[in-house]
């Protein structure tokens, strides 16, 4: 594989190529979207540990996506399996995902400190209050107002952003490309950078997106229906859905910045 560089507007496209592919396979995408919200839920159930398992396995959620895209492109169906097909490769391959899977864990959650400390730990208290079955509107609008959560949202906003880059496309070099751990950062990063207009494109693509979604279930529900209370009802499902064709588009990004991989050979079944 070689560093390849696009220009800006592939980053529109990237998210064109996501939507595209996931409406050619909806069932496998979705089983694949559902099979990963399943572990991560059972994940959890693991006392103390279980935010970081889920933290850990994430890397080999986006390398069982870009298998699933890489397979409904050949006109297959993705399956559930393919998230754990990176691991029932060659030995060494695998134990480098469970390494990238226990850095990324890692750093995420040196981030997530640094951060409580830097807003006092607000964030984690608008989300308790959030969360209880009578949310308090009052106290959650008292808690939005206080400026150390917004220093707090845009300090794990850079950092998650910054941490992105080294593990954007390291996955995909370890399993395609039978890179170690440090080369595959390396390459990520540099590969994200050749490309950063491309990526900055695509983020504010989806921002877009997101949105343009927002707009119109408001104004369906709430000023054309009047049910203003069904919008987060609406909003979940399709916050699913795009988030699984994120996960969808991320083969057209590696694509683009090392080339067509060479097809997997898939398992006995």
């Amino acid at each position: 594989m070689k560093l390849l560089t696009v220009p800006a507007s592939r980053g529109a496209v990237w998210v064109r190529s996501g939507f595209r592919i996931f409406f050619t396979k909806p069932l496998g995408f979705a089983s694949l979207f559902a099979s990963f919200i399943l572990t991560a839920m059972f994940l959890l159930l693991v006392p103390s540990i279980g935010p970081l398992l889920v933290l850990i396995v994430l890397p080999l959620v986006s390398q069982g996506f870009m298998l699933g895209t890489q397979q409904a492109l050949a006109g297959q169906t993705p399956m559930p399996d393919l998230l754990t097909l990176p691991l029932r490769g060659p030995r060494s391959r695998a134990f480098d995902m469970l390494k990238i899977g226990l850095v990324y864990g890692a750093c995420s959650f040196v981030i997530m400190w640094i951060c409580s400390v830097a807003d006092g730990g607000r964030f984690e208290i608008l989300q308790q209050a959030m969360g209880e079955e009578t949310p308090d509107a009052a106290r959650i609008s008292f808690l939005l107002q206080d400026p150390m959560l917004l220093v707090g949202l845009v300090l794990r906003l850079t950092l998650a952003s910054l941490l992105s880059v080294p593990f954007w496309h390291a996955p995909a070099l370890i399993h395609w490309d039978g890179q170690g751990v440090a080369q595959s950062l390396f390459s990520s990063t540099v590969g994200c950078w050749r490309n950063k207009s491309a990526f900055a494109v695509f983020g504010i693509s989806w921002l877009m997106v997101i949105v343009v979604l927002g707009v119109l279930l408001n104004t369906l529900f709430a000023l054309l229906l009047d049910a203003p209370q069904l919008v987060p009802m609406a909003a979940l499902p399709a916050g699913l859905m795009f988030s699984t064709v994120f996960y969808a588009s991320l083969y057209f990004t590696f694509v683009d910045c090392f080339g067509n991989p060479e097809a997997t050979p898939q398992p006995k079944r």
